[in-house]
């Protein structure tokens, strides 16, 4: 089971391969919708999706390749958050400021998940590869 779990996806089939992939964007979509829209943006909220939002990028960094994290783990989030401006509210702040803070927001989202989409490529077991003797850039 631990095989099916940790091992690249470009070695599975494809229909597991494209329902890992659905699971992990519905995942991203889940965490957003429970950790902001429902208990709010502030302190607690807007941490723990970001912890669970790395950690989704770094599982997904470690079976598949650097853009999949970026598409399945920041795109949700970011879709749902632009979707769901809340307008003509008395409290929120100005209209002309809401495309730079759902721009920083989105920057900042998704500078995280290659960061730990990165980190997580760097615990993908070595393959042998069939250059072998000749130097080459990965290292294991």
């Amino acid at each position: 089971m631990t095989e099916k779990l940790l091992s690249p996806l470009r070695t599975r089939p494809w229909p597991e391969r494209w329902l890992t992939r659905a699971l992990g964007a519905a995942l991203a979509s889940a965490a957003y919708l429970v950790c902001v829209a429902w208990t709010g943006a502030s302190g607690p909220g807007a941490l723990v999706l970001a912890v669970l939002l790395l950690l989704l990028a770094a599982y997904f960094g470690r079976r598949d390749d650097l853009a999949w994290p970026l598409l399945l783990v920041a795109v949700p989030p970011a879709t749902l958050m632009y979707i769901s401006h809340p307008q003509g509210y008395d409290n929120w702040p100005d209209e002309t400021e809401w495309p730079l803070q759902w721009a920083f927001a989105t920057l900042v989202i998704g500078a995280g998940v290659l960061v730990a989409s990165s980190v997580g490529r760097r615990f993908r077991p070595c393959e042998e590869d069939s250059t072998e003797g000749l130097l080459s850039a990965h290292r294991c």
